[in-house]
């Protein structure tokens, strides 16, 4: 039977992995159909992650800020919350960004499909409502999403991810399930809006993973504004009850029951390559949904792609636009791969923390040599004059060569200054080109400059002696 459509390629999935293949592969002459199983383009990062959580962290920043001005003499009165206006606002912010993305795939004539797809054969896909697609060449970008845990009640006052950005209703009790960058961030939001906020991790440390002295300002705030931070805890039962959720758990350090208003579950996301039927196209996937790919984002079928979180390396939606570039350009017949010597990962918190390249964990998990330079914010007259004095910027160099191998920073934008970090790092950069560099002041970027002084020995704006 002959196919409903046919294509040169197809893409599987609209986020920023995506539609960013679909609309390079376009720009080089490709016909494109894009596959997006839900109503808008853009994905979880647009419609239900990075952008809509971060409109919200940005409210929940001003309103931090405006109360810790009564240190300086600025007074507030207690701030009046209209969720449905914040709300209708976030969305407002969502639906620009994905009425963009509509206008971008007519200008580039890439035909948009609506329909969950999975193969039917190596060379042919079948949607949900019965259409197929024929196709010369795929790129899989079909995403995650949210890990569960096991026996947890149908209750809509349990919520993931996504249902944690509706706010509706904000509870008075939260409690938060795991603590990483996603359950940290509404963590944030939650709290400002004046929910009394709850974390539990099961293992020893927020951000799982992170070094510990890039955590430890979060760390030390949150401990004093939220009701609970629970380390190496585990949640044993959840029951639905008229009050609340009941909650169980075991700790090292404590152990308990408490009833809560809402429970947010942010214990990771699962790939969804298993979900696709890729085996059918002789397409590998692994027991976690994790496809291989090359450094040309092939998979072992060499005419089908993936790329994004169903693809190894970490969850992020500037790792897969990068990606969808590539498979795209691969699949137009240029000569292009991936070749990113870092990734940098940020956690929106308040203060933000970010690093990039090596990191002291991986260093010290791997046996690899290295020296370090940092630079507290507390010296900073920018940081000062912000009143964002809690952070540090430190850099990790190559004991042999002096170049840069790492970083991290803890403070106010930090998620914008690490790139600055990155560049330096695909650049080769060592300590001197950093220091070298001359850096506007007043910034916070000058402690990027300041700790690669302090790496060379040419600091003035601390006093530390060197080894004679």
């Amino acid at each position: 039977m002959a196919a409903t459509y046919s294509t040169k390629l197809v893409v599987i999935g609209a986020g920023p992995g995506g539609y960013t293949a679909a609309f390079r592969a376009a720009d080089l002459g490709l016909e494109v159909i894009l596959v997006e199983r839900w109503p808008v383009l853009g994905g979880v990062c647009l419609n239900v992650g990075c952008i809509p959580s971060k409109a919200l962290l940005h409210a929940a920043q001003f309103i931090d800020e405006a109360e810790a001005m009564a240190k300086h003499g600025i007074y507030f009165g207690k701030p009046r919350i209209d969720i449905a206006a914040l709300h209708a606002w976030k969305n407002k912010v969502v639906g620009r960004l994905t009425g963009g993305l509509a206008q971008l795939v007519k200008q580039r004539k890439v035909t948009v499909i609506h329909g969950t797809a999975k193969f039917e054969s190596s060379k042919r896909l079948i949607l949900d409502n019965g259409q197929t697609i024929d196709f010369q060449q795929c790129i899989i970008a079909a995403g995650s999403e949210p890990a569960r845990l096991p026996d947890i009640p149908e209750d809509t006052r349990i919520m993931d991810s996504t249902a944690a950005l509706e706010l509706d209703p904000l509870p008075k009790r939260l409690l938060i399930i795991g603590g990483g960058i996603i359950g940290l961030e509404m963590a944030c939001v939650y709290s400002a809006l004046g929910s009394s906020v709850s974390v539990i991790e099961l293992t020893d440390a927020l951000m799982p993973g992170t070094d510990p002295d890039l955590v430890h300002p979060l760390q030390k705030i949150i401990r004093m504004r939220y009701e609970k931070v629970l380390l190496n805890t585990k949640v044993t039962s959840m029951r639905s009850t008229v009050p609340g959720i009941e909650v169980q758990y075991e700790g090292k350090k404590e152990s308990g029951t408490e009833i809560y208003d809402g429970v947010l579950i942010s214990i990771g996301r699962n790939a969804n390559g298993n979900k696709l039927n890729a085996q059918i196209a002789g397409v590998q996937v692994d027991q976690r949904g994790i496809i291989p790919v090359d450094k040309q984002m092939r998979t072992n079928v060499p005419y089908i792609f993936a790329i994004g979180d169903l693809v190894a390396g970490p969850m992020l939606a500037h790792k897969a636009t990068h990606e969808g570039k590539v498979a795209a350009e691969v699949a137009a017949g240029e000569k292009s791969s991936f070749d990113a010597r870092v990734i940098p990962s940020v956690a929106y918190t308040d203060p933000e923390i970010a690093w990039v390249g090596l990191t002291e964990t991986e260093a010290k998990q791997n046996n690899i040599e290295y020296e370090k330079a940092q630079f507290p914010w507390a010296a900073s007259g920018r940081a000062l004059s912000l009143a964002r004095d809690q952070g540090l910027t430190k850099l990790l160099f190559d004991k042999d060569n002096g170049h840069i191998l790492g970083g991290g920073i803890v403070g106010y934008s930090a998620g914008d200054l690490i790139a600055e970090v990155g560049f330096a790092i695909e650049m080769g950069a060592d300590a001197t080109d950093i220091g070298h560099t001359i850096h506007a002041h007043p910034t916070l970027s000058e402690t990027v400059a300041f700790a690669a002084d302090a790496y060379d020995g040419t600091l003035t704006d601390l006093y530390i002696p060197q080894n004679s």
